[in-house]
């Protein structure tokens, strides 16, 4: 009997733990936890890795003064040279380092032919030429760069100049004239002067010249950041440069890498160093007042008005033509160009080629077409 009474009591313990979670209908009793919102929660993984942080391709660097491109500062701080180049037809057959230049001057000289000036920077180079004789105007570009003047021979106005400007300059008739530049014998003289990296260094420790820039020089040209498209001005697929009807350059426009392919003499101009050809990103065309320094001179020498001097030109860039004006300010070696709106003129990153360029009876050629220009009278173009 007394078996009988204490299984039953464990059939109510047992039916009283299998009751006892839920309510009276015999559903679950609401629980204490919040209730469940359908989501279900991912376990927060931790990442293989972390990334690194892109690298700054310029960091360390900064922008060239001469072609607004991001150089090592220990680079951008160096002079340039400014040298004087042969170019007749002849001569030019043999020019050698001119595409290293990263700034390119073209002016008249006697008998119609021009004379070619480049601003090296950092120049690496084993021959660099052939070097001709100083004229007085190209002394004065070279001041407004810091940079030192680099000529075998020269006039007295162009030595004149130097004297006046107190410009720092190598001279191949001077005393170090053979530590500087060498005779290519293959070539005819007087048009086998050469230099080079090494003699240009030698001259430059010799003369005991100063390497760096001068203290707060601030370069000659502002800079786009990033290439820039003129948004208004003349289509400008071929620019002719006619100097006289001996030196008429000009420069077709590469759309593709979006450069302007310099011509002379019926074909392309080419360096024979490394059989490229010449080529810029952009184009200044600056109206000077250019005429015998002596009218009626059997040498015809030439003169340009740099002392205090404002003009006229033309920027070129990426296939467009525009109206610039220009201020020069010779004792302070400063030339300042400007843009139709008035503000300092801003310049893509690249090299340059800048034509002083006669403005009396002169013609510049600006063409949409790029085999057949059209010529157009200055006050036309833009």
């Amino acid at each position: 009997m007394k078996k009988k009474i204490f299984m039953a009591f464990l059939g109510v313990l047992l039916c009283a733990s299998l009751t006892g979670c839920r309510g009276k209908n015999g559903t679950p009793e609401p629980s204490a936890e919040p209730e469940a919102t359908g989501e279900i929660s991912q376990p927060t993984e931790e990442p293989l890795f972390t990334p690194e942080p892109t690298a700054d391709p310029n960091e360390g660097k900064v922008k060239s003064l001469l072609t607004g491109q991001y150089i090592s500062e220990k680079k951008a701080k160096k002079r340039p040279y400014a040298v004087m180049i042969n170019n007749i037809e002849y001569a030019a057959r043999h020019q050698s380092g001119i595409s290293k230049a990263q700034i390119l001057y073209e002016a008249k000289v006697e008998g119609g032919i021009t004379r070619l000036m480049g601003i090296f920077e950092n120049v690496k180079s084993t021959k660099i030429g052939s070097v001709r004789s100083a004229r007085h105007y190209y002394v004065s570009v070279a001041s407004e760069y810091d940079a030192v003047f680099v000529h075998f021979g020269h006039t007295k106005f162009a030595l004149s100049k130097i004297d006046k400007l107190g410009v720092d300059n190598i001279s191949g008739l001077s005393g170090i004239g053979g530590k500087v530049f060498y005779r290519d014998n293959s070539i005819s003289a007087p048009h086998n002067a050469f230099t080079s990296t090494k003699g240009l260094e030698a001259g430059m420790n010799a003369l005991k010249y100063r390497k760096n820039y001068k203290k707060n020089y601030e370069g000659h040209f502002q800079f786009y950041d990033t290439d820039s498209d003129i948004a208004d001005g003349k289509t400008a697929n071929k620019v002719t440069v006619k100097f006289s009807g001996y030196a008429s350059p000009y420069f077709i426009y590469d759309a593709d890498k979006k450069v302007y392919k310099r011509y002379q003499y019926g074909k392309a101009h080419v360096d024979t160093a490394n059989n490229k050809q010449l080529s810029f990103k952009n184009l200044i065309i600056q109206y000077v007042d250019d005429e015998p320094i002596v009218p009626g001179h059997a040498k015809d020498y030439r003169t340009i008005n740099f002392e205090n001097a404002k003009g006229k030109g033309k920027y070129i860039t990426n296939g467009k033509a525009v109206n610039i004006t220009w201020v020069k300010n010779e004792s302070k070696g400063i030339m300042q160009y400007y843009a139709q709106d008035g503000s300092e003129l801003t310049i893509n990153p690249g090299k340059t080629y800048i034509a002083l360029f006669p403005d009396e009876n002169s013609q510049l050629t600006i063409s949409a077409k790029r085999k057949y220009a059209v010529k157009w009278k200055d006050k036309e173009i833009c």
